[in-house]
């Protein structure tokens, strides 16, 4: 088959499995996907795209493939519907159907008047009977059984809440601080943010200025040795944590050390302390080789009996999943983090030979096991300052959109993940090329066939101690930008999910967690699913700087909608005070990521600027006599559009920290990987002199000035 063919057959086995053939990009311009595209993306999904005659029977397999199994491979019920589940048999034999919930107890279905036509499979006439899924069943994960003479079958069902309820946690209205916290340190800091100085920052925001959250980046875990990826949004899992944040001396183990081991750790700690005080980039290589070295020694020093029993109990909770990364972490402490250069024996977590390297190096195994217990005890002291502190929400936690090709969910995961593409996104106004993000997304069927549960996993990992959860690219939960290897990331397309499932074990997991969920729903997202969402009870997002109006013209923050969480930035834009002085179009023209001239980027953002300013001007939160020509009226600018956030009717408000103490500096080029110092910025004032924690609790004026143009907006 030509690389270009678009025959009939390939574009209708591409819309049987939700690849789309056909796209409108975000200047609604309908794009055509390229026939070898097609062609890559399916071979992903596990097809022989060889020739018109391997497409026209991958295309037979793809329509016959339900009509082959007698229930489906998941089911989602919802309460308060009645919905159809249907149930495949020989024609004209009867069918018994029930549900059995966790607990065992058994429910049996009834049998709907709903009329489907046989169809021949394989020489074999297969009809489809119909039961009804009452819509009153308890919420929770039940397994459906069905029986059919000497036939039967059992697969999984999730029932799930008609809506979460958000105003129930945050009431009318929270604001609170959006900070990446390893870029917000304290003078106990060991060169980077941890979770001592998260708690801290949260408990002081909420006691003193009434925050009702702290939205901090993904604390996903990286390679356990060097280089550690710096970004957060590329980690190795998502469903376990980077132990980098822990604050070595918060371990209890750590008081009962010996003065020769705690005189050792305080001496790896006092040069990198010191340089929480410079400008110098953030190195996570440095700050992890200290605190690994620092945690081996407490590690170590042994546990109480009943420490013992509690470090016994988590490891059960995390099952193989725990076990999985542990393993996967040891293999990189002996051979590299890069799994592609490990002995061949090793590919596959279930082999004798992974299985006897996990045995042989049981400690260190160990050792990875012990590190992500410490830490979820640390993100509960955490959440529990944060609380107890007043916040409505407390910490609200970030989900990345997937993972490192290489990281410890690629190889543990790779049953449900797809091969040879990676996930990134379309062309956009602020990324002309699109983006390739190296990450490999989901498997539709395969993670159906598996009842989601790599995805349940993480999930309900993640939301064990959080208030919130913003989902990274909400947008993936429907559709994901594939981009087949070998070819840029313009020449992609968008592979659909099973919303439904992804959606419904979402607000099951958050329901019984009782966390907020945010989707981050910005670029190409078509209107149907923001109502989806909202339906279902997930707040949005507004970002100041992407609300427009039809025409492309601002929108004003009065019409914003109610039910998001606004803020003027985000971590993929400059700080207000950066952006204003078009620090973004200064980085991009650098980097040659430009699709126009420099000039017209200019002219542009002049003109977006002009028209807030108007806006702002007209609402009386900006002089009329103030200068944007002048730092001192961009600066008032910014605190004018913070009134203007308070203005909306949105019902979270999100404050980036680095725009109260004026940093400048973005934290993240989306579309570059070494050409910008991503997340590695710390937190500094407009001089570029570094803001500590202490900073802010000493001079909290600026933060009563944002707090309060919130109020007053």
């Amino acid at each position: 088959m030509s690389e270009h063919d678009r025959s009939a057959l390939l574009v209708e086995l591409a819309r049987v499995n939700g690849v789309a053939t056909e796209y409108w990009d975000q200047a609604g311009q309908q794009v055509v996907v390229e026939g070898q595209t097609l062609a890559a993306v399916l071979t992903a999904l596990g097809y022989d795209t060889t020739d018109d005659a391997t497409v026209a029977a991958s295309l037979q397999s793809a329509r016959t493939r339900d009509w082959r199994r007698m229930l489906p491979a998941f089911t989602v019920g919802v309460q308060g519907q009645e919905r159809r589940l249907w149930v495949h048999v020989s024609h004209g034999d009867d069918v018994e159907v029930w549900v059995e919930a966790e607990d065992g107890f058994r429910t049996d279905l009834v049998q709907m008047d709903y009329w489907v036509d046989p169809v021949e499979v394989d020489g074999m006439l297969i009809g489809e009977a119909s039961f009804t899924i009452p819509h009153d069943l308890p919420i929770g994960y039940y397994s459906i059984h069905a029986a059919s003479g000497v036939r039967t079958a059992t697969a999984p069902m999730a029932m799930t809440p008609g809506r979460l309820d958000p105003e129930a946690i945050t009431g009318d209205r929270q604001w609170g601080f959006m900070a990446q916290i390893y870029a917000t340190r304290s003078q106990a800091s060991w060169g980077l943010g941890d979770l001592r100085d998260c708690a801290d920052l949260a408990a002081w925001s909420a006691a003193q200025f009434g925050a009702g959250f702290l939205l901090i980046n993904p604390l996903h875990a990286a390679a356990p040795t060097a280089p550690m990826a710096p970004s957060p949004y590329l980690p190795v899992t998502r469903r376990f944590a980077n132990p980098m944040y822990l604050r070595v001396e918060d371990v209890p183990e750590y008081a009962e050390l010996g003065r020769r081991d705690r005189r050792r750790i305080e001496h790896l700690g006092q040069p990198l302390r010191e340089r929480d005080r410079t400008t110098d980039l953030l190195d996570r290589d440095a700050v992890w080789a200290a605190k690994r070295e620092a945690l081996t020694l407490v590690f170590r020093s042994g546990l109480t009996p009943e420490r013992a029993r509690q470090f016994a109990d988590f490891c059960r909770r995390e099952g193989q999943g725990l076990v999985d990364f542990a393993t996967w972490s040891t293999l990189c402490d002996v051979y590299s983090n890069e799994p592609s250069a490990w002995p061949p024996q090793f590919d596959d977590r279930r082999s004798q030979a992974t299985l006897d390297f996990a045995a042989a190096h049981a400690s260190s195994v160990q050792f990875h096991m012990w590190l992500q217990w410490v830490f979820d005890e640390q993100l509960t002291r955490t959440q529990a300052a944060a609380k107890g502190a007043g916040m409505a929400i407390g910490i609200m936690h970030d989900l990345a959109v997937g993972v490192h090709p290489e990281g410890s969910d690629a190889w543990a995961l790779r049953d449900v993940l797809a091969q040879r593409v990676s996930v990134g996104a379309p062309p956009d106004m602020y990324n002309q090329m699109g983006q390739d993000w190296s990450q490999p997304p989901w498997h539709p069927r395969a993670l159906a066939e598996a009842g989601y549960g790599p995805y349940r996993d993480l999930l309900r990992t993640m939301m064990r101690h959080a208030g919130g959860l913003r989902i990274d690219h909400v947008l993936g939960l429907f559709r994901l930008w594939w981009v087949p290897n070998g070819l840029p990331a313009n020449l992609g397309t968008f592979v659909t999910y099973d919303h439904e499932a992804m959606i419904g074990i979402l607000v099951l997991e958050a329901h019984r967690a009782g966390v907020i969920v945010i989707g981050e729903d910005l670029g190409t997202v078509e209107p149907w699913v923001q109502d989806v969402l909202r339906d279902r009870g997930i707040l949005g997002t507004s970002i100041l700087w992407f609300e427009t109006a039809d025409g492309g013209h601002v929108k004003r923050p009065q019409d914003w909608r109610r039910e998001v969480l606004a803020s003027v930035t985000v971590h993929d834009l400059p700080p207000t005070a950066g952006f204003l002085r078009d620090e973004h179009v200064r980085i991009r023209h650098e980097l040659n990521l430009l699709a126009r001239p420099v000039e017209e980027e200019q002219e542009a953002s002049r003109q977006e600027r002009e028209e807030w300013a108007r806006i702002l001007r007209e609402s009386g939160w900006l002089a009329p006599d103030a200068d944007l020509a002048t730092d001192a009226g961009l600066d008032a600018m910014a605190l004018a559009l913070h009134r203007a956030l308070g203005a909306s009717p949105c019902r979270l408000l999100g404050v980036a920290l680095p725009d109260v103490v004026g940093d400048r500096r973005a934290q993240n080029q989306p579309g570059t990987d070494q050409e910008y110092p991503n997340w590695r910025v710390p937190m500094t004032d407009a001089s570029g002199t570094p803001v500590l924690l202490e900073d802010l609790y000493a001079n909290p004026a600026p933060v009563a000035t944002f707090v309060d143009a919130l109020r007053q907006g």
